[in-house]
Parts: C-alpha cells; structure tokens; sequence
C-alpha cells in the first residue's frame, strides 16, 4: 500500500515527483506537510497554481492540471540517505508517465532525479533544470528540493533562489502546448481516476 496516493490524471500540465514521503508527511497523509517545507508556497508564487494551497488541500491539484507522486511509495523516511535501492520504483514511474502523458515531469529533489537517470542508463550527474532525457516520453525538469533543510544557495547552479527555478518551470509550462489539445495526436491512454 503506498504512503501517499498518487494525484494523477491523463493530460497534466505537469506531474511532480518527490523521492519519498517524509515522515511528517506521511503521519499527516499529505505531500510536503514538513515543517519548513516551501513546496506550496513556490507553487503558487511562480504562478503554476493559481490558489495558496497548503499540504491539507493537495488533493485540490489536479483541478490546476498539476499531478504528485513519489519514487519511493511503500515507505516513508526522514531523509532520503534513509531509503535503498529497493525502495526505488522507476519502472513504476515510466508506467504512470505512460499512462498519464503529462507535459512535463517535475522531480522535486535531485535525488529521485539521479535515480532515475541511473536507472535509464544515462549517469548520475543531473543539472537542475530541462533534461535532454525522457521518461516514458515525457519531458523532465529538475527542481531543488522545497525542503526546509535545503534552504542554502550553495547548488543553486546559476539561479539566486529555489522559487527562481520554479518560475523556470513554469516559464516552460506556458511554452508547452496543452496536453489536452495534443491528446488527439497520441493514442488514448488511462482515465481519469485518481491513481492509488
């Protein structure tokens, strides 16, 4: 059973990806309930979402084309250097991304990011930003963790702020065309259901 459900749908603007739930968030039964966590308040101040959501609204996403889900379902963990290799579901993620067709795939953290990109073959080394890489045919974007421990600006790799690489993001979304319209291009896939 997973920590979190999945918040998913066909045609999202873009699907975010954490590596795991965090234990607070997992006793709260809500993505990124951490103290100190800025993930929803970044979301919203780089205009990906029009509403401030809090942790306690996050199944109000798909209603702003916006999708959540984890690496890692089946467990929870204080920090990521607490999860292994096991714990890691990428062929899972290709599934969904397959299924959904999202615009794009965010990851939120570099870790689930690297562990992906490992796992296609294609190194551990990821940049924060657009990859010229793919999973299950959908765009990838790297952000840095809205963690309260990540607060630094040491890996910011060339941007002032966290919240500048998500208006980075959302600078892409407005580029991309509306998965909706380009569904017609691709053959149906899924429903519409909130995937668990």
């Amino acid at each position: 059973m997973s920590v979190l459900p999945d918040y998913l749908a066909p045609n999202l603007r873009v699907v975010f990806c954490g590596t795991a739930a965090g234990n607070v968030s997992a006793a709260a039964g809500h993505y990124y309930a951490g103290p100190g966590n800025e993930f929803w308040a970044f979301l919203h101040d780089a205009k990906i979402v029009s509403a401030a959501l809090t942790p306690d609204r996050d199944d109000e996403v798909l209603g702003y084309g916006v999708g959540l889900t984890d690496l890692a379902k089946k467990r929870s963990a204080s920090s990521d250097a607490n999860l292994s290799p096991d714990d890691y579901d990428v062929s899972g993620l290709v599934r969904k991304m397959e299924r959904y067709r999202p615009g794009w795939l965010a990851f939120h953290g570099k870790t689930a990011a690297n562990v992906v990109s490992r796992s296609l073959g294609l190194g551990s080394n990821v940049a924060l930003g657009t990859q010229e890489w793919t999973v299950g045919g959908v765009r990838v974007f790297v952000l840095p963790s809205g963690s309260g421990a990540n607060r630094g600006t040491k890996y910011l790799e060339g941007k002032p702020t966290r919240l500048a690489w998500f208006k980075a993001l959302a600078k892409e979304l407005l580029a991309t065309p509306d998965p909706e319209a380009a569904q017609s291009t691709r053959p149906a896939q899924g429903d519409s259901q909130l995937s668990t």
